[in-house]
């Protein structure tokens, strides 16, 4: 703690003891300014016909509670718009015979989905930093909801596929959400609130596949899509009822350079760039486990049963459940940090796998529950550190995560399944093992508090505490806008 000069208690003495307490700049924690807020339309119907009730309409003056019910309805549309993509997978066999088509047909059912899912991060998401984004996000449900009946009714494969693609681009509403979460909430809340979003996601992922498969178990296939027209119905209407209004923040551009500053971005960000190397390792980690798991499991020694290995899902589930326990750590670290803890301890659990995962099957259910844990860590730590580069391109910013993270599942399944049916699964293993050490080495090449562009190094120290950063910022504005005399003795004081 630095000594306030004592030989008086003048205004400046009392200046200057403010700044030794790092008190002098206020503790509010306010949000980005948004460019030519005081031009803002404020905008009371979405597409000009739907009133926006009135507490969601937005106010410049008024700071929105993003609060646990808002948290909440963002996971829970999060989990049931990104199952869209994952309906599908458990009803293959069903779809084959009501359409009276090969396997091989129908396989090309959930590429294209996903493709379409891919399309619409890259060419939809990025317009969140364009528009407004309660009606595009009213807009995309609206879209998939629709066109759900269609794959609910309709006897033609041809037309099932291509309506598929379009349900899967208009299935992008999480990548909508995600960034509107992170300007929504408080700085310091701002972890925790991306990984409801993200929990809700991989929720999604996961339960999409046992609800379809129950269903399915004791009906039609076609009641799963039917299930999945009413459960988008009911986040269209929530979303209408809870998700704010907030003001485009880049009205001088247009869609394509929306478009071509993504390029830019990927080229030119050295933390973003940082972020995506380590993304694309860690999903090809995570497809790898979860690929080669059914083989693992339905080989010798477990020789387990279908239904069995998809319980294994359950597992991965309460991984997911702790993602807001996850987010309020990462909130209290540095995220570069809260990212080399992740990737350390998913290479002590890969090892697990190395050494015990085709002996023991406690061995596997360790591995598979806590991989979902660490996983999320280290996606809300690199998400909450891409955010933070241009709170005004954090659409496209995120667009590009998510990329990455396409191009990590599939070298993971390709690599990973190959490697499993040549070598077996301990060699299977040892590929992700290899890859988390390349993800540490990433992220040791450039520290936590490297300025924008700098590539590597450690500048600014290794500290990981938020909080005494904070301290630091504070205390070092407080001199800078301190009278000359008492910038040079806070300076003094601070050095010695």
């Amino acid at each position: 703690m630095l000594s306030p000069p004592s030989a008086s208690r003048s205004p400046s003495s009392t200046t200057a003891n403010s700044l030794s307490n790092g008190s002098v700049l206020s503790n509010i924690k306010s949000k980005e300014s948004i460019p030519g807020e005081e031009r803002i339309r404020r905008h009371k119907k979405d597409f000009g016909l739907l009133p926006i009730p009135q507490r969601l309409r937005y106010d410049p003056n008024k700071i929105l509670h993003f609060g646990l019910f808002m948290k909440i309805a963002f996971g829970f549309a999060s989990t049931f718009t990104i199952a869209n993509l994952y309906y599908c997978q458990p009803l293959l066999v069903q779809q084959a015979e009501t359409f009276h088509v090969t396997f091989s047909q129908v396989s090309k059912i959930p590429t294209l989905v996903q493709a379409g899912y891919a399309a619409g991060v890259f060419f939809i998401s990025p317009l969140g930093d364009l528009v407004r984004r309660r009606p595009l996000i009213l807009a995309l449900i609206t879209i998939s909801g629709s066109l759900t009946i269609v794959l609910a009714t309709t006897n033609n494969v041809t037309a099932f596929e291509a309506v598929t693609f379009i349900v899967g681009a208009a299935s992008a509403t999480p990548m909508v959400l995600l960034p509107l979460a992170a300007d929504l909430a408080p700085v310091e809340r701002r972890a925790s609130a991306i990984s409801i979003v993200l929990s809700g996601l991989f929720f999604g992922i996961l339960v999409a596949r046992v609800i379809a498969g129950v269903i399915a178990q004791f009906t039609s296939w076609r009641v799963v899509y039917y299930f999945a027209i009413g459960v988008q119905l009911f986040v269209l209407v929530g979303c209408y009822l809870i998700v704010p209004d907030y003001p485009p923040k880049n009205k001088n551009l247009t869609y394509w350079d929306i478009l071509r500053s993504m390029g830019k971005y990927a080229v030119t960000e050295p933390l973003l760039i940082q972020a995506m190397l380590v993304n694309i390792a860690t999903s090809a980690c995570f497809a790898n486990f979860w690929v080669t798991l059914t083989f693992l499991l339905a080989g010798p020694p477990y020789h387990y049963s279908t239904l069995v290995i998809g319980l294994f899902g359950l597992v991965g589930m309460l991984g997911v459940a702790l993602g807001p326990i996850v987010g309020r750590l990462v909130d209290k670290l540095v995220p570069w940090h809260a990212s080399l803890i992740s990737v350390v301890l998913l290479g002590c659990i890969q090892a697990i796998q190395v050494g015990a995962g085709g002996i023991n099957i406690s061995a596997v259910i360790i591995v598979a529950f806590a991989l979902d844990v660490f996983r999320q860590m280290l996606q809300v730590s690199l998400t909450t550190s891409v955010f933070s580069l241009a709170p005004e391109a954090r659409s496209r910013l995120n667009a590009l995560l998510i990329l990455t993270l396409f191009m990590g599942q599939v070298l993971g399944t390709s690599v990973g399944t190959e490697v499993f049916v040549k070598y077996g699964w301990r060699a299977s293993a040892w590929l992700s093992l290899g890859w988390y050490g390349w993800q540490v080495i990433i992220l040791l090449l450039r520290g936590p508090h490297c300025k924008r562009y700098t590539w590597f190094g450690y500048e600014g120290g290794l500290e990981g505490r938020k909080a005494v950063i904070e301290k630091r910022e504070e205390f070092h504005n407080g001199l800078e806008k301190a009278p000359p005399g008492i910038r040079e003795e806070g300076r003094t004081a601070r050095e010695s």
